[in-house]
């Protein structure tokens, strides 16, 4: 193919459409902390002996500094455009309560596109609604690293496992199971074909698309960049930064879906120009 479409990223804002030039990879694991052989008396053993749970908080708490940057060595910091991410606007669009701060360093668009950073996902231990007096003996997390382009995704996958298990409190067991790995994209839009793309959107929406990152993952990208390196691999949106993407009631703006097919509809007709 001439052209790859992958209509998986998010505008700028509502009216205003985007091309993605950069993704950040993606590499996680399970992690299993152990600490005893089975679940002792809280009471009885408190304070002689750690439980998993405390043990796992303990390590989890290691992957980010005080300021909130991420602490796992090995990992790559890009450089980011000169784009500005006003601050106001990134309080409305993420909801970030009264009183609790950014985490980071460096501007919105370097941490959210050229900065890695790493979340716990998911913990299993036991829920509240079933708590006993229990120390218990294992206690497990998901763990997800974002990686900015330039970042092998095999290595950043080695170096988070040996972060987790060089950092393990008071001699505490840990089982790493490695997970999904993707590696990060770079597009440059350049060319005809590139030119072709930026014209449809500027006919449909009536403005200049912006061409911005995404801390969201897309391996396919890079994939696609990889086998067809003469191909332009274009990524388009659907979507708005207050679309709550993977959340419970994602949705996207109706007008602009249609100006997004237009827009394609208008790409096909300039390529074949």
């Amino acid at each position: 193919a001439d052209v790859y479409v992958v209509a998986d990223s998010v505008n700028w804002e509502v009216g205003k459409p985007s091309l993605t030039t950069s993704l950040r990879g993606v590499a996680d694991c399970q992690v299993t902390v152990s600490t005893l052989a089975e679940g002792l008396h809280s009471g009885q053993f408190g304070g002689v002996v750690p439980d998993a749970l405390t043990a796992l908080c303990r390590l989890l708490a290691t992957l980010h500094d005080d300021a909130g940057n991420v602490a796992i060595e090995g990992l790559v910091t890009g450089t980011a455009p000169d784009l500005d991410y006003p601050e106001d606007r990134l309080l409305e669009e993420t909801g970030l309560l009264e009183g609790v701060s950014q985490i980071g360093d460096g501007s919105v668009v370097e941490r959210m596109w050229f900065k890695p950073a790493a979340s716990v996902l998911a913990i299993d231990a036991t829920p509240v609604a079933k708590a006993s007096n229990t120390l218990i003996p294992s206690a497990r997390a998901k763990v997800s690293v974002r990686l900015v382009p330039g970042q092998d995704p095999a290595a950043a996958a080695k170096a988070l496992e040996e972060h987790l298990r060089r950092n393990a409190p008071w001699g505490a067991h840990v089982d790493v199971v490695a997970g999904q790995c993707g590696a990060p994209g770079r597009i440059t839009l350049e060319g005809e074909r590139a030119e072709a793309a930026k014209t449809a959107f500027r006919e449909a929406f009536g403005v200049d698309a912006v061409e911005i990152g995404c801390g969201g993952s897309i391996p396919i990208v890079a994939e696609f960049a990889d086998r067809n390196p003469d191909a332009l691999v274009l990524v388009t949106a659907v979507t708005d930064p207050n679309s709550r993407m993977h959340g419970i009631d994602e949705s996207l703006d109706l007008g602009d879906f249609a100006k997004a097919a237009l827009a394609e509809t208008l790409l096909l007709n300039n390529l074949a120009g």
